[in-house]
C-alpha cells in the first residue's frame, strides 16, 4: 500500500452539513449519529467528536464526548462506532483508526472507550473496528445481551402472547400511530419508572418531540386507548436495518386487558416494512455479568434470539506500535 497521508480535524458545527452527509450514507451508522440528534443534549457532554481525512477526502468519524482524560463514543449514544463507508478499504481504515488514536493522544486523553454498534445495525459487512481493537489490545469492560429477531428467520410468538393478543382485541383496545408523545409520556411511561425504579426517561417528554419533529420518519409513537384514554404505548425508533422500541409501558391493567402485547405484535408484524431486525434492546445487566431472566423468557415468547455488544477501553498510545502483518 503506498503511503498516504492521514489528518484529524475534531468536529465544530460549521462541519455539520459534511458530518451529517457522511452519516447518512455510512455503513456502520444510524440517524443517532447525525448532529440533529446528537447535539439536542450537547449541554450535558464537552463533545470531542473527530473528523478523520485522507488527504483532503473524509474518510471516517469517531461520535465521542470527553470525561478527564479519557474520551467515550459517546455517553449520549446509545451506542457508537468508527464510522466508514462502504468503499472504505480495510487497510486504509487502519491508518485512520491509528491516526485518530494518535490524536486523542496527543490532545492529552490517556484512553477511548468505545461501545461498538451492535452488528445488525450495519447496512453491509463491518468488522474493521473489532479487528482494530484486538490489534490494539483493547480490554472488553462490558458485554451486554440483546435480544433480536431476524425477519427472515422469523419464529411464531408463543401460545401465550397469542392470547393477550386476543384478549385486547376482545377488550376494545384501539391502536393508533399518532403524534400524541405527552399523554404516553405523562400518564404512562414516566409514572411507571419512578414508581418501578426511581428513575426517569433518558430523554424528557421535550426532547423527544424535539427529536421526532426533526427525525419524523425514524421517530413514530404508537398508542394504545381504551375509552379514548392512552393505556400502553412505545417510542419507536426506525433505522435503515432495524425496529427498535426505544420506550414502552403500559398502566396497571396491562395483563389484564393484553395492551402491551397488542403493541408488540403491531411494532413487530407492522411496521418492518423493509427491515431485518426487531431489536427488543438489552436484557443483561451490571455489564453484562448479570442475565435478566424474565426479560429473556418473555422476549424470546415473541421469537427473539441473542446478539451481544460489546464496549472497550483503548490505550491511545497504543498506536506508536501498532501495524499488521501482511503477507
Amino acid at each position: 500500500m503506498k503511503s498516504i497521508i492521514f489528518s484529524v480535524t475534531k468536529y465544530n458545527s460549521s462541519l455539520q452539513s459534511e458530518w451529517d452527509a457522511f452519516v447518512k450514507t455510512a455503513k456502520n451508522a444510524t440517524f443517532l449519529f447525525e448532529r440533529g440528534f446528537m447535539d439536542y443534549h450537547n449541554h450535558r457532554f464537552t463533545d470531542y467528536s473527530v473528523m478523520i481525512y485522507k488527504e483532503n477526502e473524509l474518510y471516517a468519524l469517531l461520535p465521542a464526548n470527553k470525561v478527564g482524560d479519557k474520551v467515550i463514543s459517546h455517553q449520549g449514544l446509545t451506542y457508537g462506532s468508527f464510522v466508514l463507508q462502504d468503499k472504505s478499504k480495510f487497510l486504509y481504515a487502519f491508518e485512520a483508526f491509528k491516526a485518530m488514536l494518535s490524536f486523542y493522544e496527543n490532545e492529552g486523553f490517556k484512553t477511548l472507550e468505545i461501545k461498538v454498534i451492535p452488528t445488525f445495525y450495519n447496512k453491509m459487512p463491518s468488522d474493521e473496528l473489532d479487528y482494530f481493537l484486538y490489534k490494539a489490545n483493547a480490554q472488553l469492560v462490558k458485554k451486554d445481551v440483546l435480544m433480536v429477531i431476524d425477519y427472515t428467520h422469523k419464529l411464531r410468538f408463543q401460545k401465550n402472547r397469542r392470547e393477550g393478543i386476543n384478549k385486547a382485541l376482545r377488550s376494545g383496545l384501539e391502536l393508533k400511530v399518532d403524534t400524541n408523545f405527552k399523554d404516553f409520556w405523562k400518564e404512562v411511561l414516566i409514572p411507571n419508572l419512578k414508581n418501578k425504579h426511581g428513575v426517569k426517561p433518558v430523554h424528557s417528554l421535550e426532547e423527544i418531540e424535539l427529536l421526532a419533529s426533526r427525525f419524523p420518519k425514524n421517530i413514530k409513537q404508537v398508542n394504545i386507548y381504551k375509552d379514548g384514554k392512552v393505556v400502553a404505548g412505545t417510542t419507536v425508533f426506525l433505522t435503515e436495518t432495524t425496529v427498535h422500541p426505544q420506550y414502552v409501558s403500559g398502566n396497571l391493567d396491562k395483563n389484564t386487558y393484553g395492551s402491551l402485547d397488542l403493541a408488540y405484535d403491531f411494532i413487530i408484524n407492522k411496521m418492518c416494512d423493509d427491515k431485518r431486525y426487531f431489536d427488543f434492546n438489552i436484557s443483561s445487566e451490571d455489564n453484562g455479568s448479570k442475565i435478566n431472566e424474565g426479560l429473556i423468557f418473555w422476549k424470546e415468547s415473541c421469537g427473539a434470539r441473542s446478539f451481544t455488544a460489546n464496549t472497550y477501553n483503548v490505550n491511545t498510545a497504543i498506536y506508536k506500535g501498532l501495524h499488521i502483518s501482511k503477507t
